[in-house]
């Protein structure tokens, strides 16, 4: 006589795994799970952008651009962008520079996407949508 072999079912006992949720850009996340014990979670809202956190940024970004222009695709698109936020910057009606340094916070993410200059160039465009925002 064959004896079938019959595909047992996983016991729903009690696991150790744990499944954190939530959207990763707020500041707190649920944790679902059991046994947890010493965890930390801390998170910090992004700070008070200003004129001169954004002229920091746009010079560490010109620098990174100046260091990777040989093999950096687009670099003159770039620099471009740097001297519109430099313009916008200096702009004395207040809705043209808001206007100007938005569109340049939206634009300039995809245009680094990728590239070694990805992260000062979020950084910048983070702190831009924050001074306007």
């Amino acid at each position: 006589m064959i004896v079938g072999r019959g595909r047992r079912e996983q016991e729903q006992g009690h696991g150790s795994g744990i499944s954190i949720g939530g959207d990763n850009i707020a500041p707190l996340q649920n944790v679902v799970g059991q046994n947890i014990s010493h965890v930390h979670q801390s998170a910090s809202g992004q700070g008070a952008v200003d004129a001169g956190t954004v002229r920091d940024l746009l010079a560490s970004f010109r620098s990174d651009l100046d260091r990777s222009a040989e093999g950096l695709d687009g670099v003159e698109v770039l620099r471009a962008m740097a001297d519109r936020v430099d313009a916008a910057l200096l702009a004395s009606d207040p809705q043209a520079r808001v206007g100007a340094l938005q569109g340049l916070a939206q634009a300039l993410p995809p245009l680094v996407a990728g590239t070694v200059v990805q992260q000062g160039g979020e950084a910048l465009a983070n702190a831009l949508a924050g001074w306007v925002g």
